[in-house]
């Protein structure tokens, strides 16, 4: 049988113990320091562990591809065929031999391939972290429910959650191959970096469920103009931050480099057709005609603009949450990075793009988009008008989606 003609595996066996390597200390750190607590807490426990872990893996996406690495290794999942670099040595200095500037050097290929691995052990921690709560919840529907008239409520552990985090890091690892194999294709590396963000905000409602299972309470009940005030500011975020990956994946940091005006212009010439027609290559068009820099000019802009109307939504909502001593801690985190990003931002306009300003421009985003999560997931819109009766609190059953009355507390 001619075996030259089969797909080696063997790339892909050595990163998955990669992955399972630098996952198994997290684990048993996890494990020995909250071997005395109940379900709940070591899986909140696990939960923000890999919840910080993927916040550095973001980060560490982010010099990747500000570092011009997502090429370091032109090929997946391996670098040439190979599982790391040092395999690669020959293929590596041919290449950077050719182009001594080029994507391709030995420093790049081994910032790529580190993402891959730590992409990796991530998935392996969310893959236990899956495995783990079906169990526990498994375990759970077999014990009594407490009675109706219980004077606590019942809050219910859900595996649901997790198996969407699973499912969405295989996803998340589809749109990490293409971002190397569809050669920085700008629609894929922003949707990878979107990606990234999703996942972050899995993890925080997951890590919130589990606490509030841990101590079996429900969420801040808020005016239903707060919560849609939360809501439609992470919707603003969200469009910002596809809108900063769009800048970013397609260079046009420095079509500006003044603030406020842009190329001395309160309105410098921007072309918007072509600068967000979404499927085509690097650099050109869909036709294959060069991008005009007015393209650029309007990718940024829209961006700039589009941040003036965040910032604003981000501190009126800072300052409605600070009213709410459960909800304060969100309140001053979103402040604060939304102080953050306006530092960050107007330094990479400024200075020129420096990396350090960068990559904590993207870690801002990302954090923004956690304590948006956060402050959601803790958080629920009243369900009485004001003066009426309190309502009764109901435990719903995140599994099935079962709401269960509770007796109201004194």
């Amino acid at each position: 049988m001619d075996t030259s003609s089969l797909y080696d595996l063997t790339p892909i066996a050595w990163m998955m113990a990669a992955g399972v390597l630098l996952a198994l200390g997290p684990l048993l750190w996890v494990w020995r320091r909250n071997a005395g607590s109940g379900p709940a807490r070591r899986l909140h426990a696990l939960t923000v562990l890999t919840l910080f872990l993927t916040f550095d893996l973001t980060l560490f996406g982010a010099f990747t591809r500000l570092t011009d690495s997502g090429l370091g290794c032109p090929d997946w999942p391996g670098c040439y065929g190979n599982a790391s670099p040092a395999g690669a040595r020959h293929e590596i200095a041919m290449a950077q031999a050719a182009q001594p500037t080029g994507p391709v050097t030995h420093s790049k290929a081994w910032i790529e391939m580190v993402h891959r691995y730590l992409a990796t052990g991530v998935g392996v921690l969310i893959l236990t972290l899956a495995g783990a709560t079906w169990i526990v919840r498994r375990r759970q529907r077999r014990q009594p429910a407490p009675p109706l008239d219980s004077a606590h409520h019942h809050v219910v552990l859900s595996a649901w959650w997790p198996a969407a985090t699973l499912v969405w890091v295989c996803l998340q690892g589809a749109f990490g191959a293409m971002t190397v194999t569809w050669k920085l294709f700008p629609a894929i590396v922003t949707m990878h970096l979107m990606g990234a963000i999703v996942l972050l905000a899995l993890l925080c409602i997951q890590a919130v469920r589990y606490r509030q299972v841990a101590a079996q309470r429900l969420p801040t009940a808020v005016s239903p103009a707060l919560r849609n005030g939360l809501i439609a500011t992470a919707v603003l975020l969200v469009l910002q931050i596809a809108l900063g990956g769009w800048v970013s994946t397609n260079y046009a940091v420095l079509a500006c480099t003044q603030f406020p005006t842009c190329q001395d212009s309160w309105w410098p010439p921007m072309n918007f057709v072509q600068g967000f027609e979404i499927w085509r290559h690097l650099g050109v068009t869909g036709d294959g005609r060069p991008l005009d820099f007015s393209a650029l000019t309007a990718i940024h802009y829209a961006h700039r603009l589009m941040a003036y109307a965040v910032f604003v939504a981000l501190g009126l909502l800072a300052w409605r949450l600070r009213r709410l001593e459960a909800l304060r801690a969100q309140a001053n985190w979103l402040a604060g990075l939304a102080l953050l990003q306006l530092a960050t931002g107007l330094g990479n306009v400024l200075l020129g793009w420096p990396l350090a300003a960068a990559v904590l421009h993207t870690g801002g985003a990302a954090a923004l988009a956690v304590v948006l999560t956060w402050a959601l997931c803790e958080s629920r819109r009243e369900s009485v008008a004001a003066g009426s009766a309190a309502p009764i609190p109901r435990a719903v059953d995140n599994a099935r989606g079962t709401p269960q009355p509770k007796k109201a507390t004194a």
